[in-house]
């Protein structure tokens, strides 16, 4: 199946033949559906704290960072920003000399509210010897488009969003998003040393532009902030692109013969994960961030679901530890088994007819995994996977974050019950990736393969498939321990759109 150059291809980017021959097999197949118990919902599945359970998982948290937990902040980044233009694109390429839509004309209005619109003026002036008002004034939208957008301008339509002016800030500056996580991080993530550390991913031809903006900032931010950052940056693999595929699922090949790789998704980034050596990691997308004087609510959220976490793996490892001395009593294994069941949310009917060894194994196998706490807001029609109560292989069922596209939509009872949804996950992730002895969890191990995705997509106007590894908050972390905990809407503020910049929450 595979030419010289193929193997030699294969070779360099570190993939083993039979890594490739089980995708292709994958296309052939495709992926079971997830078979789902119910939604999660407040009170099955997903807590609901008081005031003063929040305060308490505070000082939980506080303690943690000041008796020398070990804390690190990873942030997704190498998305690129062209979803956010997608309508101004299509605006530009229209020619029309007008704006028609409401978003059109939602962001010619506020356009001197944007954090780069000093940027884009300069721009304008020095592409057409007119500034961005004249421009509009003599209805050249577009041209004001083109500097925003192009390569000769700011060209803000080919940079990730990381890299964007998102907010203003004090003193007449303004933000990236990569600023707002190293203030965030000082602010809930900062240990008892004060060192703040954060991990970003990114992409190859961006590198270099992420280590010039935090040689810039990061100085200045230390001394207003009060702490220490040790910034690390790394890349998804080569090693994790998956294969793409004809309509007839044979391997697809460029002009040249050579066989076309694909980024694997987000889903890639376990192996990234798992190089961290923190024990504790938050996980946050790169575009959901406010400014400082918006951030209240963020940040005593974020300490809220980490002292949700540090507290729940210490009862785990107490219980480990328990079970490795001993055949607990009944009694004592009937109380851990409660605990999983109402903290987290795993259950089996299995565990009825158990004697008390097979109790303490399974009891050693559902507790001895990666830890995650998860943010869940009230679902207000934005996008997002939600929570569920699935079936694992073993036939016990446990929360899991699942997508649309993992439901049967030919399934009527499964549609409907992903309708009934009443939360879903922003992406706001605490994880606890050491075991109860100190030792990392090889994360590649706690992966659910039969989790991952087959989508449709184009080269240079030719059909072909694309396989997605299971995502990093999805298939990735199916077989971790996972805690729900309901958080405000109000923590919830990505950029999916330049559009959404002028909401207020994004108003310095």
């Amino acid at each position: 199946m595979f030419t010289e150059k193929d193997l030699e291809l294969l070779k360099i980017k570190g993939v083993e033949p039979e890594q490739i021959e089980a995708q292709l097999a994958r296309f052939k197949t495709g992926f079971p559906w997830l078979r789902v118990e119910s939604v999660a919902t407040v009170g099955r599945g997903i807590a609901r704290l008081t005031p003063k359970d929040e305060n308490h998982y505070i000082k939980t948290w506080n303690h943690y960072r000041q008796s020398g937990g070990s804390i690190e902040k990873l942030v997704p980044a190498s998305g690129a920003a062209s979803r956010m233009f997608k309508n101004l694109f299509a605006f530009a390429d229209s020619q029309r000399r007008e704006p028609e839509t409401d978003f059109e004309k939602t962001f010619f209005e506020g356009l001197h509210s944007f954090a780069f619109f000093p940027l884009l003026n300069k721009a304008c002036v020095r592409l057409y010897q007119l500034n961005a008002s004249e421009l509009l004034q003599a209805g050249r939208h577009v041209d004001v488009v083109k500097a925003l957008l192009g390569d000769a301008g700011l060209n803000y339509g080919t940079l990730p969003k990381a890299l964007l002016k998102f907010h203003r800030a004090a003193a007449g500056s303004v933000h990236t998003p990569v600023e707002e996580h190293l203030e965030e991080a000082a602010q809930y993530a900062a240990d008892a040393h004060r060192v703040a550390r954060l991990h970003f991913t990114v992409s190859p031809e961006h590198r270099r532009a992420f280590e010039r903006l935090l040689a810039e900032k990061v100085r200045h931010l230390e001394q207003v902030w009060g702490v220490t950052y040790q910034i690390t940056l790394s890349e998804q693999l080569p090693s994790t692109d998956t294969i793409a595929v004809t309509a007839d699922n044979e391997p697809f090949r460029d002009t040249d013969g050579r066989l076309v790789f694909r980024p694997a998704g987000h889903g890639a980034l376990i192996e990234n994960l798992n190089d961290r050596e923190a024990a504790v990691v938050f996980i946050k997308n790169i575009d959901n961030v406010v400014p400082q004087a918006q951030r209240g609510v963020t940040t005593r959220y974020k300490k809220v679901l980490a002292g949700v976490l540090v507290e729940s793996q210490y009862r785990m490892a107490r219980m480990l530890n328990e079970l490795d001395n001993a055949t607990p009593t009944r009694k004592r294994l009937t109380e851990m088994l409660a605990w999983v069941e109402h903290a987290l949310c795993t259950h089996s009917a299995a565990t009825a007819d158990m004697d008390d060894e097979a109790l303490a194994a399974y009891l050693r196998t559902k507790l001895n995994r990666p830890l995650r706490v998860c943010g869940m807001v009230r679902n207000q029609g934005e996008p997002g996977g939600g929570p569920y109560l699935a079936y694992n292989a073993d036939g016990s069922c446990s929360p899991q974050i699942l997508e649309a596209a993992q439901i049967d939509a030919d399934n009527p009872e499964a549609v409907a019950l992903m309708a009934s949804g009443t939360h879903f996950n922003p992406v706001d992730l605490v994880c606890y990736i050491r075991d109860y002895k100190g030792e990392k969890f090889n994360l590649k191990q706690f992966v659910d393969p039969d989790t991952g995705l087959i989508s449709e997509k184009s080269v240079a106007g030719v059909p072909i498939r694309a396989l997605e590894l299971p995502g990093l908050w999805n298939g990735s972390m199916s077989d971790w321990c996972t805690i729900f905990v309901e958080v405000p809407i109000e923590t919830f503020n990505p950029v999916k759109t330049v559009n959404d910049l002028l909401r207020p929450e994004h108003a310095g």
